[in-house]
Parts: C-alpha cells; structure tokens; sequence
C-alpha cells in the first residue's frame, strides 16, 4: 500500500465520531502520558503517585504535555486518548484509582457505567448514524443494535 493511501484511509478513521485510532502520530504525541500509565504497574509508584499527583507528575515526568497533566489530574479519560495515551496502558491508570475499563468507557462516552453496560449487553451501538461526524451532528449515537437509545453527553467534535 502506498503512503497517500495509507494517509487517506487514516483521514476516513478520523471521520467515524467518537474515534481516535492511535496512530504512529499519536503514539509519538502520547508517550510521556503512556510511559506515566505504564509507571502504575509498580507499587511503589502507585502510592508516591497517589500521596501527591502533581509532584509525582512534574517530577517522574517533566516531558509530559500541560493539556496531558490536566487530563490525568481530572481524570479526563477521553482527551487523554485525544492526546495519545493509548487504552491499555491506560487501563494501568484506572486501576489505581479503582476505576475498570467499563467505568472508562462509559465516561468516555458520556454514558457512565451503568448505561455503557447496557448498551454493550443490549448488542452494542448501531452503526447507521455512527460513520462519519457529517451524520448526527458529529455526536457519538448511542442506540443498540436492538433499537434501545441511551443518553450521551459527548459534544459534537
């Protein structure tokens, strides 16, 4: 495949609301944040992290971006993906804190855990409507495969 065909597809993906696929360009962008996250795996490091975030933050991690400190401290799980933190190194984050991978993602999608489950039980979001952020205002809509709407708060991008 050609590099202008690899950029044009990687345009189509960056069209699908409510995706950010985590490309050479973010992995790049991200790797201060993930390098952050990936520190969570070690003990030590979760309690220094916890008994001060932003001394922990400016001192493990001077290479960090302002808006990517901002997401940890606010615990802002979708503009931390924006910003390049890739998901599963994420996932080390959230699990300090207590959070599981569903709590993220119903946050990410302004659903919250509880209706981001029953989205996913009820077999998950359609995909009419949810192609391209020309449809629907450029929102993420949150409609099962079985036609049952859950509310979403994420505004148009």
């Amino acid at each position: 495949m050609e590099y202008a065909e690899i950029q044009k597809l990687k345009q189509q993906f960056e069209e699908v609301p409510g995706t950010y696929l985590f490309t050479a360009d973010r992995c790049r962008m991200g790797y201060h944040i993930n390098m952050f996250c990936m520190s969570m795996s070690k003990e030590v490091n979760r309690k220094e992290f916890l008994a001060d975030e932003p001394q922990y933050l400016d001192s493990r991690f001077p290479g960090i971006t302002a808006e990517q400190r901002r997401c940890v401290l606010e615990r802002d799980w979708l503009s931390m993906i924006k910003s390049g933190a890739n998901i599963y190194y994420m996932a080390k984050f959230g699990a300090t804190l207590g959070k599981s991978f569903q709590y993220m993602a119903g946050a990410m999608t302004g659903q919250g855990q509880d209706q981001y489950r029953a989205m996913m039980v009820d077999g998950g979001r359609i995909v009419e409507g949810n192609r391209n952020k020309s449809e629907n205002g450029g929102k993420v809509l949150c409609v099962s495969n079985n036609h049952h709407e859950f509310s979403n708060t994420e505004k148009a991008q």
